[in-house]
């Protein structure tokens, strides 16, 4: 008796261990037993007191007892059906544990109830410990394999993550100079040159997020253009840096900083100030259009700053594409040694590694700092509303850190510096720069004169007593009148003209009125592509509607007193009387076309009063041209016949070369013998019929006509060269005459002669904007 409850008490216990077992494996969200108890006896004092509650005996009217009874029974009924489920699933939880298992513990601990090792034999006691391993160790281990499988899964994602983050991180050059790990030899600073629509911002792309300078998802399309009218018209207006940090193949870490330039001939001193910064450049040329008259410009600029050029053919990757033929096009025309230049396609990026590599190995290192005083060159400034004018610079010599006393040579302003530091093009502040680098500083300085392109940065104590060569001021050669077309806007015009000068120092304005127009500006840029970005950022950011008049260059007058004026609009000039001569400003223009245009571009050129310098094949299908003419003429219509006659494919570029005597004359526009001084022109005398017969022809289009005659005349001085007349509008005086002599119809016109003659004495012609406009596109156009 004693041996079998013995036995059966140990079964039981082999039960009960293997239900805990497998209960403590799997059933581990349930609540433990002390859980369970403390719920059931929560419930049951609930219980108690809902009952004591509910059936005190209250005194309350007999009108509230049906709902007193609804009460009591809401208050009894919730309570006990939660003791129903709770006891229901405690009594599942205790007496079928393996209700929750999975199969296989389902099994583990049914074969631990009906094992032989539950003691149907004296002789193999088994301890509970053995039992409850067997029933759970199968668990355990799918249960570890699993978290250990989504563990590895977590780390393996966590270090792809990291290595992304890491490989978009920007890097940055500060880290060398900070610590001390600066070299000269490891610096590498170079330009980008290229003519227009050839690839150059982006090639700065991709070399700026192959070096991982900048984050690929902070990267975009043209991102060293900064302004909307760059990226609408695909060009460079206003000139970036960058620094990057590139490790060649040597092992070691090079600084190379980009300096990215404009490609217009209106911009060529800041490019010229750009490529004095650099030991390098990297010529970029279309691979299926070949050499451009910029590209020859840009190289020339170069080889005057004594650069190493590589050259770089770019868009390899189009089906229209020749490498070979425009190679031999850049050793026949330039003369650079094309044998080891770079074959690359700056929007596939194809080639980008090798042009890093070209540029660590072939542009020389900056010359080392000699100990002397500070000597850096400005690049270019522009103003900050909140720091004011900030400086790019180039160090040449000796290093700059903030709070230091530097003064500007040119202009002769001191200023503290109050923060340097390098562009990534986004501004890093560091504490020092040295010799061969390339940064930014802000010192609280007010206005953008005050620290002009090429301008030489030296300390104000024991400075450089020498600037740096190659300093100019930026001249105006192209004047031209803005109005506003709503009177009201003038001192708009004025404010907005003034903000515009902060940023851009080669501006020049002062008050003009205009007869037709009112009053406004006379403005003046570098060149016509000046002009129109000047114009269309003053209706874009200040909301103007502006009239712009046709541009004129600024002509030399020699006074009978030997005196030398500047004249930049023709209401200036002079009567003849007390002038010598005019001396207008003549330009060296290359244009490169095949040639097959090259007969329609030679009559051009004679039309404009060219004069032909050279002629030469730079292949066997392409040819340059090369005339000096009037700068007068080239700002006129020049550029969009030289693209109609080629059909597009001709370039041109042009340099100022001085100041030429030339036979001309001021045309004057007279109607209703009022003269119209908006409309007059400086022109050569050969061509002032043409002029003011086109003139004269197209204001009889535009003017509306009047009740009396209006007649149009275009003089030189009191000589009238060309005229014609809008016909008045005339009543039929003679409409109700149906007969009768003829002396009654002579009386009726002489009385409307009469009219009309008192009329035109006594009235006046307005002419309109439009027609003002139209006439001042074509004044200087008719040549035929």
């Amino acid at each position: 008796m004693s041996m079998s409850s013995s036995s059966n008490q140990f079964i039981f216990s082999s039960k009960q261990a293997a239900n805990q077992g497998a209960r403590a494996s799997v059933c581990q969200k349930l609540p433990t037993t002390k859980a369970r108890v403390s719920s059931l006896l929560l419930l049951l004092i609930h219980l108690s007191s809902s009952f004591v509650l509910a059936y005190r005996s209250p005194n309350v009217h007999p009108t509230h007892t049906t709902s007193r009874m609804r009460r009591q029974t809401s208050q009894i009924i919730l309570p006990l059906v939660l003791l129903t489920l709770l006891a229901v699933e405690q009594t599942a939880g205790f007496l079928l544990p393996t209700a929750c298992m999975s199969n296989r513990s389902r099994r583990a601990a049914a074969a631990a109830v009906a094992s032989p090792l539950s003691f149907s034999s004296k002789h193999q006691p088994v301890p509970n410990a053995l039992t409850r391993l067997r029933a759970t160790t199968e668990d355990a281990k799918a249960v570890a394999a699993a978290s250990n499988k989504a563990k590895a899964v977590k780390d393996k994602e966590a270090a792809e993550r990291e290595k992304k983050e890491e490989k978009n991180k920007p890097t940055a050059a500060a880290s060398l100079a900070e610590l001390g790990k600066y070299d000269v030899k490891r610096v590498r600073n170079f330009s980008i040159i290229a003519h227009i629509d050839h690839g150059k911002s982006t090639l700065a792309d991709r070399l700026l997020e192959s070096t991982k300078t900048v984050a690929t998802r902070d990267m975009k399309a043209q991102l060293l253009d900064s302004m909307d009218i760059e990226r609408e018209r695909g060009i460079t207006i206003k000139l970036n840096a960058a620094r990057m940090l590139y490790r060649a193949k040597d092992g070691e870490d090079y600084i190379l900083n980009l300096i990215d330039t404009p490609g217009h001939v209106d911009f060529s001193y800041e490019v010229s100030r750009s490529l004095a910064a650099c030991e390098g450049a990297l010529l970029v040329v279309d691979a299926a259009q070949g050499v451009e008259a910029q590209t020859l410009a840009n190289v020339y600029l170069a080889l005057e700053n004594d650069l190493e050029i590589i050259p770089c053919l770019n868009k390899i990757d189009l089906p229209a594409a020749e490498p070979d033929r425009v190679q031999q096009e850049i050793e026949q025309t330039v003369g650079l040694d094309c044998t080891d230049a770079v074959r690359c396609s700056a929007k596939s990026g194809i080639g980008i590694e090798d042009i890093l590599e070209t540029i660590v190995a072939r542009v020389p290192p900056p010359a080392p700092p000699t100990g002397g005083p500070l000597k850096a060159l400005i690049f270019d400034s522009y103003y900050c509303p909140y720091r004011g004018v900030v400086v790019y610079f180039r160090v040449v010599d000796g290093e700059i850190r903030p709070k230091d006393r530097v003064k500007f040579m040119a202009s002769g302003k001191e200023y503290e510096v109050v923060e340097v530091g390098f562009m990534t093009p986004e501004k890093r502040t560091v504490d020092v720069l040295r010799a061969g680098e390339v940064g930014y500083l802000s010192a609280g300085i007010k206005s953008v004169e005050d620290a002009r392109v090429g301008d030489t940065v030296t300390n104000a104590k024991g400075g450089a007593s020498e600037a740096l060569p190659g300093y100019a001021e930026a001249k105006p050669t192209v004047y031209a009148g803005l109005f506003p077309v709503d009177a009201d806007q003038f001192e708009v015009l004025r404010e907005s003209l003034g903000k515009l000068k902060l940023n851009d120092a080669a501006i020049s304005f002062e008050p003009e009125k205009n007869s037709a127009m009112g009053f406004g500006f006379r403005v003046g840029f570098l060149g016509l592509l000046h002009m129109d970005i000047v114009q269309e950022r003053l209706e874009r950011e200040y909301n103007l509607d502006l009239i712009v008049t046709a541009p004129s260059v600024v002509y030399k007058v020699i006074s009978n007193k030997d005196e030398e004026l500047l004249v930049d609009s023709p209401a200036k000039l002079p009567p003849p009387t007390e002038r010598k001569e005019i001396q207008e400003p003549y330009v060296r223009v290359e244009m490169l076309s095949p040639t097959e245009y090259t007969g329609a571009l030679m009559e051009l050129a004679q039309d404009k009063r060219g004069e032909l310098k050279e002629m030469k094949y730079l292949t066997p299908t392409r040819s340059a041209l090369i005339y000096d003419m009037p700068l007068a003429e080239v700002i006129t219509d020049f550029f969009d016949e030289l693209k109609s006659r080629s059909k597009g494919y001709a370039s041109m570029e042009y340099s100022l070369t001085g100041y030429r005597e030339n036979d001309l004359v001021k045309l004057d526009v007279r109607i209703n013998d009022e003269e119209a001084s908006p409309l007059a022109c400086i022109v050569h005398r050969d061509k002032s019929y043409p002029v003011g017969k086109a003139l004269t022809e197209k204001l009889k289009e535009l003017i509306p006509r009047q009740m009396f005659k209006v007649p149009i005349q275009a003089c030189i001085g009191g000589k009238v060269i060309a005229s014609c007349a809008i016909s008045a509008m005339r009543k039929d005086v003679l409409a109700k005459c149906y007969g009768g002599d003829v002396s009654r119809k002579k009386k009726l016109l002489q009385k409307q002669a009469k009219g009309k003659k008192r009329m035109k004495t006594m009235g006046r012609v307005a002419v309109p904007q439009e027609a003002f406009q139209a006439v001042l596109k074509l004044k200087t156009g008719p040549q035929k």
